[in-house]
Order: structure tokens, then sequence, then C-alpha cells
């Protein structure tokens, strides 16, 4: 197995086990009272209409709180969330994650012009870039590896996903822990790169 992909498994894998913010259990029926905020931009189940708002639906559970957590503390910056989870506390947090871990995220559609370039970097990479498969964080179907923190991409909206990685790219979005995983990856993607793994995670289910 390719020495960086072990690395970068090993790495994330660390990162991801310490992201949970203590032994708190989300309540997935305390959550569904808690998002009515949420549902402005997300939609009540979680499944974003918009393409800039991001699907919550089926989501890991740890990854969300996580980004929650993140959001409201400024280590992850997201201007419509300005102050909006403040009055949010560690429990609450957990129940909204729960909630939208719970529920049935819906399926996208790729474009048929991006498919082979999409497929070839998100289940093989690119050796000559050193870019390591997706596959290995994010499973073949996009489901991720929840207990690992580690986010479901499958279906997001594409806009969102390039954003995202873009964002990593540029080093406006840092939160992927100290060993800078996804900075480094992102690092080496060009924006005809961004746009075939965008459009092949949306319509992967």
């Amino acid at each position: 197995m390719n020495k960086l992909f072990v690395s970068l498994l090993l790495t994330l894998g660390i990162t991801g086990a310490a992201n949970a913010a203590g032994n708190i259990v989300g309540d997935a029926a305390a959550g569904q009272a808690k998002t009515a905020v949420c549902g402005a931009c997300h939609n009540p189940d979680g499944n974003s209409m918009a393409p800039n708002f991001p699907k919550l639906a089926g989501q890991g559970e740890k990854y969300l709180e996580k980004q929650l957590h993140d959001i409201k503390s400024g280590k992850r910056t997201v201007l419509e969330m300005t102050g909006m989870l403040a009055a949010f506390n560690d429990q609450d947090l957990a129940d909204i994650a729960a909630y939208f871990a719970s529920q049935k995220g819906s399926v996208g559609a790729a474009d048929p012009a991006l498919v082979e370039r999409g497929r070839a970097l998100f289940n093989g990479g690119d050796l000559e870039k050193g870019l390591p498969a997706c596959t290995g964080c994010h499973s073949p179907n996009g489901a991720g590896i929840a207990a690992a923190g580690f986010p479901h991409l499958g279906g997001q909206h594409a806009s969102y996903v390039a954003k995202q990685l873009t964002d990593f790219r540029e080093g406006n979005r840092t939160n992927d822990g100290d060993a800078t995983t996804m900075r480094t990856i992102a690092s080496k993607l060009s924006n005809k790169d961004i746009d075939a793994l965008s459009s092949y995670i949306q319509g992967l289910h």
C-alpha cells in the first residue's frame, strides 16, 4: 500500500478520534426541536435545496458536531452562521448533530462530461500529483467513516464541495487539524480537478 496513503489514514484517524466534544451523547428527538433556526437554509430535514448551503441529512454525527463547535468558536468561518450558534450549549449541538445524522440524504446528479475525470480522482487519486484516492477516508460510495469523523460526501451539492476544496486550497478553511491533511491534498488540485471531483461527488450514492 502506498506509504503516503497509509500516513494520511493514520493521521486522519488520530485527528478524527480527538474531535468528539467530551462524552456527551446526542438525542435526535431533542435535536429536532432545536433545529428551527437551521431549516431556513438547510431545510427542516437537512436536505438543503440551495446549492451554496450544504445538505446535513445523513451526515456523520461526529463530523457534524465538530463542525458546529468549530463554527461557534470561530475556528471555522461561515459568515452566514455568524452568531447563530451562540445560544446553544454542548448538549444542544450534540442533539442537533444527532438529529441531522438520523435523516436520509437526498441523491444528486453528476455532469456526464465530468464523470470520467471525477471518478478517476475519487477512486484512484493521481500518483503524478501525489494525490491519494478519496475513497480511503470517504469510502467508494461517498458514505465517509462516521466513527472516525470522516464526512459523508455522496450527494452533496457540487457548488458547496467546490467551495470547500477551494477554501482548503487557498487556506481560507483551516479546521482540518494540525496535520493539515485536506489543505495539503487540496493544494495539489487544479480548478478542473475540483470541478470534476465536485460534480462526481454530487452524483455519488
